[in-house]
């Protein structure tokens, strides 16, 4: 073929023109040798490369690749060598690329990549490589791959380290980076033997390798499956983590670290703390990684330079991962990592840190409110004020506008994502709004809204009303999940948190609740949940939020329009009853012949969680019953009186404490008083005499007045 490009390309024409009038296959042959020798000196562009793919079609590449026998005198691959030209040609076209006939081929490609290749065969594998890269970047690619097998046939291309095994090494990555769950399904052990040799090179390496290995192993470190479950991921991780300490523990410059920290990070989004060993060597490299990750995060935020901050946006948004840890580690009782000392040490460190990050925070411009790298840094001061509530809290006041500011807005922007995985936050790509800022700020608001100062920040500031919204939605994406029991979802503990919340607003700014609508809103959507919640034991915990909240909240609101005798305030109340009136019971009591009052089996496991909102609870209930005249009614409907006497008759004295008597006593004088009815239940059950032995004076001289 003429080297002169004009030449060639009328050469090219006239092949083209012999494949269209062909009249047999071996003139087609010949033209075609022709036409893939000029795909192969690369002259060909998009609209040749169509033309040709016009005059050839799928049906002759694919009956090269099924041919056997090749004419004499061509090297045994010819046919298959021909029909691999002509397919990677037609895949640099991504619509070829995705096309039906081009994935049925995957097999094959899988196939050449795991047979034996002869010196001869090379551009065969160069050719595979070049159309799997192109299935990769197509829509139905990577799930076509994962279903057809090419993840362990690129794994064993790695390992076998032949021709192009760098390039499989490449492809795996990019599977990974967008099916990686699918992948660990189906070719686990596969992976994990890539990830064994990468993790013993990274080890072993004493040069480049291993900070080039940094960038490449967190691809390798699932999200989906901790490796700790299985023992060549433990011993994987063990390998990374002394290549790590190697690593950290030598004087480095700024681009040999941050891929360490960021390798670090995605070792603990997958696997929290487990990969670190305990002992001193464990403890010693955790606080360095903290300390490390907080130096970074101050030199960058400090005086915040755009440029470079824009540079360091990934490492720094592993370095807030790296924090978290720190948070986590610091507050851990049981067999903690770190000594006192150290804690205290990190506690210090982490609180310049995150002066830095608030700092930063500070100089955000409302056009910039949609980067990723913002929402990261929200969230790391999210997990800080959640714990830590007495450091920087002047500049924690002065940023909350910003915050309820920034947390409104991703609200507004439509449903916020109600599960944002762990995974983005190693990430500053990803997606970009909305996200659910406000679910990893409300731990923080539960402690500030007990404080006045950031309290009445925060009421300046409309946060009432937006976490009304917020508890709206959050309700109806829990109303909307299966009732089968399943572990605590983010939704459920974002409710229950904001019940706190709300509780703090109720008993500490009661002024606020009449005035505000909001709360009224709030009554209306407690009404109706308690009743869905009670009957659901998996949901107790926030069955007892709500229960709380709204009778503390009805005696606020009892005037209101919420709280008329509707059918759903009766509902509500019939489930409150419910859950207060069923608490307790009467069990054997191993020391004696009698009986002691004990917690009923269905609250044991949450009792821990739940036990103060019981005793807030009778509290409300007491308070709610003189302002509700058919409650007295409600409480003899539901024989919770019959079933409070035979308690206190059947067990034994000594087996109430001073704060249960108080509570069912504050209900008892309130429904005396309230009703003669439920009087006369009471002194019928031998009230008075129950009421003398338990020393509830205020019952006694109840029941004694005319």
């Amino acid at each position: 073929m003429a080297s002169d490009s004009g030449d060639g390309h009328a050469t090219l024409k006239r092949c083209l023109g012999v494949l269209r009038d062909a009249r047999n296959d071996s003139e087609q042959f010949a033209a075609l040798l022709l036409v893939t020798k000029a795909v192969r000196a690369g002259e060909v562009d998009a609209r040749t490369r169509r033309q040709i793919f016009d005059a050839i079609g799928f049906t002759f590449p694919t009956r090269l690749l099924i041919s056997g026998q090749p004419p004499p005198g061509c090297p045994p691959h010819t046919f298959r060598a021909l029909g691999l030209t002509l397919l990677a040609c037609f895949c640099t076209d991504p619509e070829l690329a995705g096309h039906s006939q081009v994935l049925n081929k995957i097999p094959t490609f899988n196939e050449i990549l795991l047979s034996p290749c002869p010196p001869d065969s090379t551009s065969m594998v160069d050719d595979v490589y070049q159309c799997l890269s192109a299935v990769l970047a197509t829509a139905r690619g990577p799930r076509e791959l994962v279903a057809k097998g090419t993840v362990s046939a690129l794994c064993q291309a790695y390992l076998s380290g032949g021709h192009g095994s760098d390039r499989a090494l490449t492809l795996l990555l990019g599977l990974l980076a967008v099916a990686e769950a699918r992948c660990w399904q189906r070719d686990s052990p596969q992976l994990l033997a890539v990830l064994s040799k990468l993790s013993g090179d990274f080890l072993k390496a004493e040069d480049m390798t291993k900070f080039e290995l940094c960038e490449v192993l967190p691809h390798f470190i699932p999200l989906s499956a901790p490796l700790t479950q299985d023992s060549q991921g433990s011993e994987c991780l063990h390998r990374v983590y002394r290549g790590l300490a190697d690593i950290l523990g030598s004087k480095l410059s700024q681009s040999q670290r941050d891929p360490a920290l960021k390798l670090a990070a995605g070792l603990v989004q997958a696997c929290g703390a487990e990969w670190i060993p305990a002992g001193s060597a464990g403890s010693k490299f955790l606080a360095l990684l903290v300390n490390l990750a907080c130096v970074e995060v101050r030199l960058t935020l400090e005086v915040p330079d755009p440029v470079e901050v824009e540079g360091k946006k990934e490492v720094v948004t592993a370095c807030y991962v790296l924090m978290e840890l720190g948070i986590q580690e610091c507050l851990r009782e049981e067999n903690p990592l770190l000594d006192e000392v150290q804690k205290m040490q990190l506690m210090r460190i982490m609180e310049e840190a995150f002066g830095a990050v608030i700092f930063y925070l500070r100089q955000v411009k409302q056009e910039e409110l949609q980067d990723p790298f913002i929402f990261a840094s929200v969230r790391v001061l999210g997990a800080w004020m959640a714990e830590e509530t007495s450091s920087l809290k002047q500049e924690i006041c002065e940023l909350l506008p910003f915050l309820v500011h920034y947390a409104r807005k991703l609200f507004k922007e439509g449903n916020p994502a109600v599960s944002l995985p762990q995974a983005e936050l190693g990430s500053t790509e990803g997606p970009a709004l909305p996200q659910d800022a406000l679910r990893f700020l409300l731990p923080g608001f539960c402690h500030l809204t007990a404080e006045d100062r950031p309290r009445a920040i925060l009421v300046s500031q409309g946060a009432p009303a937006l976490l009304c919204e917020y508890f709206l939605h959050q309700w109806q994406v829990l109303s909307s999940e299966p009732t089968a029991p399943a572990p605590l979802t983010s939704t459920e503990m974002s409710l229950q948190t904001l019940c706190g919340i709300f509780l703090n607003l109720v008993v500490t700014a009661p002024d606020l609740v009449r005035r505000d609508k909001t709360f009224s809103s709030l009554m209306d959507v407690l009404l109706k949940s308690l009743p869905l919640l009670l009957p659901q034991e998996h949901h107790l915990v926030l069955a007892a939020n709500v229960a709380t909240l709204g009778l503390m909240l009805a005696r606020i609101l009892a005037g209101s329009a919420a709280l008329q005798e509707t059918q759903s305030t009766k509902e509500f109340f019939g489930a409150a009853l419910r859950f207060l009136s069923q608490a307790h019971t009467a069990q054997a009591d191993p020391g004696s012949d009698s009986l002691a009052v004990a917690v009923s089996p269905a609250y044991t496991s949450a009792w821990d969680d739940i036990q103060e909102l019981w005793f807030l609870g009778m509290q409300a209930l007491a308070s709610c019953i003189p302002l509700f005249p058919w409650l007295p009614p409600a409480v003899l409907r539901a024989r919770w009186l019959e079933g409070l006497s035979e308690l206190l008759s059947r067990v034994s004295p000594a087996s109430l404490d001073c704060e249960l008597i108080t509570a069912f006593q504050g209900v008892l004088v309130e429904l005396a008083r309230a009703s003669e009815p439920c009087r006369d239940v009471i002194l019928a059950h031998h009230g008075t005499e129950w009421a003398n032995l338990y020393g509830m004076a205020a019952l006694e001289q109840c029941l004694a007045e005319q």
